[in-house]
């Protein structure tokens, strides 16, 4: 795996400190994140880097890359647009799960429908930690909140099964815990040709450890490698002994014409048309 060193020159130095608190898993997941590129060989001025609103989206803040930090729930909008100008560049999508699956929700499922070639890191700590600790879209019913003190009754999405009824063609899961298959999936879906979901769950011990009795970041690493199981194993199990897990994994891989590509081809047929 590539080191820390590798992926220095990735980073605005002059932007350090970051604004995350103190066993905050954002670090872990850019740390994935930039040497997953770094596995890719790209060059910094073949990737662009889109960011919205929330914990995670200040990232785009601290990486050295063609980068926009645009409106809440409005980076896939953006990226969209980057893509079309020039789909020669890798755009990475940065987003947490507030961003993307509430006010950013319908920009998720149609990007997934088009299959355009983006690839889209959801930080997923399942709270609005920016915000003041509101729950959110993926936050588990009966935990706690600000916003839900006496615990939430509203089902949460599940990334993985959202991106792929709404037509992803890379579809996967890790945790900030699982930091080697992390970078593993986020390559994979920077090569892939096509829309790529990497659902991460990472720890937000300010907010939802706080409120839900795990105030230590250590501990709630153990709990995502405790409570992960890979989607091979899960297949084996029951529902039983499948109770308060995660599934974890590659869930979808597929090929299938990719959205810059098809509009293209539009462009081409169009011009030879004669007026």
């Amino acid at each position: 795996m590539v080191n820390a060193s590798e992926v220095r020159d990735y980073l605005r130095k002059d932007r350090m400190p970051t604004v995350w608190c103190p066993g905050c898993g954002n670090g872990i997941v850019l740390s994935s994140i930039l040497r997953a590129i770094k596995e890719a060989d790209l060059r910094k001025k073949e990737v662009a880097v889109i960011s919205g609103i929330g914990c995670s989206s200040r990232a785009t803040g601290y990486i050295d890359f063609n980068t926009l930090h645009t409106l809440h729930g409005r980076a896939i909008a953006f990226a969209t647009g980057v893509k079309m100008v020039n789909p020669s560049l890798k755009v990475m999508v940065l987003t947490g799960d507030g961003d993307a699956l509430a006010i950013g929700g319908n920009h998720f499922i149609h990007a997934c429908r088009r299959n355009i070639d983006l690839t889209v890191i959801v930080f997923n700590n399942r709270i609005y930690g920016m915000t003041g600790g509101e729950f959110s879209p993926t936050t588990p019913e009966d935990d706690f909140s600000t916003t839900s003190v006496y615990g939430n009754i509203d089902p949460p999405f599940d990334v993985v099964k959202l991106a792929i009824a709404s037509g992803a063609t890379y579809v996967a899961r890790s945790t900030a815990y699982h930091h080697p298959l992390t970078v593993q999936y986020i390559k994979e879906g920077i090569l892939h040709k096509g829309i790529s979901i990497i659902d991460v769950i990472t720890p937000c011990p300010t907010y939802y450890g706080r409120y839900n009795q795990s105030p230590k970041p250590i501990d709630m690493l153990f709990y995502l490698r405790d409570h992960a199981v890979m989607n091979t194993k899960a297949k084996t199990m029951s529902e039983e002994e499948l109770r308060d897990k995660f599934i974890i994994g590659r869930f979808v891989n597929i090929e299938k014409e990719e959205y810059t590509e098809r509009y293209a081809k539009i462009i081409e047929r169009v011009s030879k048309v004669k007026v």
